[in-house]
């Protein structure tokens, strides 16, 4: 059973860095000429078109989450400009979460002050690690300096909702070194910290790097250990967590990403950005020419539209529901109740009162449970 639809997010894809990590297989393009401005003027015509469509039906947007690629490539001055733009465009709650993803080299204080003047009220920072050295196997730009100072500027004007991403088992990373990452983080006071596993993805810099030798690959069982180390020195911090790869301090848990989670709406603007609504998930043109063409000639640049049946939902309800700690509601279906059993039997899943959650092995290998449901 899904849960009722009652909230609705929307995504900000920006597609923009100024190089590209050696880890990353996301859409992005590199600002040069006049593509920023040329994406931000398609931008604003997808905003008006949706609009006229009526695509959120009047209802009022929870969570407003601009990620990318590097928002903070374009000024700052812009960044506050598309904000007004999209409360002008959509009714907006009285309190919305407004997250902005932020590469700490980008920004300084008065691009936070500008930004939160906009409504701002949540940042999320490309940390990765806090020691130098790890940086350059992964092509990460920047100095660990960077992010300590942003986080200072940030806190300066009152953004103090502030995320940190952080990944384990990168080349070479020993223990003793993820765990300097670990409280280095927590001597910058975030209210939540984003751990994530590193993947090697087919056709990354990163991927062909190990292939030739010259960087090692990730060691399973080590990133398993520092998995549980993250859990361990975080919770005596205080933070909870709440996701396969997410903590945060009491009451600052990310509400966009829970909007995922627990089977809720989203809208998704931007090349490549996804969308859910009214049970259909559909999808825009990864390609950012392709994409100001479409919106120049008036049309929706969307690329691919999957209407779900009602079991479709329900399954995908369950899977991602599955990646909260909390889990999710137990299924009705008897074809997921067997699947469910197979996988009890594996230890990946539990029930408990109702719920059906995800074992600490199952968490580690989320993506087979995944695979077994669909």
């Amino acid at each position: 059973m899904t849960a009722a639809r009652t909230q609705v997010g929307l995504y900000v894809h920006i597609p923009f860095c100024r190089q590209r990590c050696h880890f990353c297989a996301f859409y992005l393009d590199i600002p040069k000429g006049n593509r920023v401005e040329a994406f931000l003027l398609a931008l604003e015509r997808e905003l008006d078109l949706l609009h006229e469509h009526h695509v959120l039906g009047g209802r009022p947007l929870d969570t407003i989450y601009v990620g990318g690629g590097t928002p903070t490539v374009i000024p700052a001055p812009r960044l506050s400009q598309l904000l007004d733009r999209i409360r002008t465009t959509f009714p907006v709650v009285a309190q919305p979460e407004v997250t902005i993803e932020a590469h700490p080299a980008t920004v300084d204080r008065d691009d936070f002050r500008r930004l939160a003047d906009a409504g701002c009220t949540r940042l999320s920072l490309g940390a990765e690690s806090m020691n130098q050295e790890e940086f350059g196997p992964i092509g990460r730009p920047g100095v660990v300096a960077e992010t300590i100072r942003a986080v200072a500027d940030a806190k300066a004007v009152g953004l103090t909702n502030i995320n940190l991403d952080v990944m384990y088992g990168l080349p070479g990373q020993r223990p003793e070194a993820w765990q300097r990452t670990l409280r280095g983080i927590l001597e910058l006071e975030p209210t939540h910290i984003s751990c994530y596993a590193l993947t090697i993805e087919e056709g990354t810099t990163l991927a062909q790097d190990i292939a030739r030798g010259t960087v090692p690959a990730p060691d399973d069982a080590v990133q398993i250990g520092m998995e549980a180390t993250a859990e361990s020195l975080l919770a005596q911090a205080g933070f909870v967590r709440y996701e396969i790869s997410n903590y945060a301090k009491p009451g600052f848990a990310c509400r966009h990403n829970q909007l995922y989670w627990t089977d809720q709406e989203y809208l998704g603007l931007g090349p490549s950005a996804q969308s859910y609504l009214g049970g259909v998930r559909f999808g825009n043109v990864a390609n950012l020419q392709a994409y100001v063409d479409d919106l120049t000639q008036g049309r929706l640049p969307v690329s691919e539209r999957i209407p779900l049946s009602a079991e479709a939902q329900q399954r995908e309800a369950l899977i991602f529901g599955l990646r909260l700690l909390e889990g999710t509601p137990a299924p009705f279906q008897e074809e997921h109740r067997i699947v469910l059993a197979e996988l009890k039997a594996k230890g990946l899943i539990l029930e408990e009162a109702g719920r059906i959650k995800l074992t600490c092995e199952g968490r580690r290998f989320a993506d087979t449970v995944a695979e077994a449901l669909y």
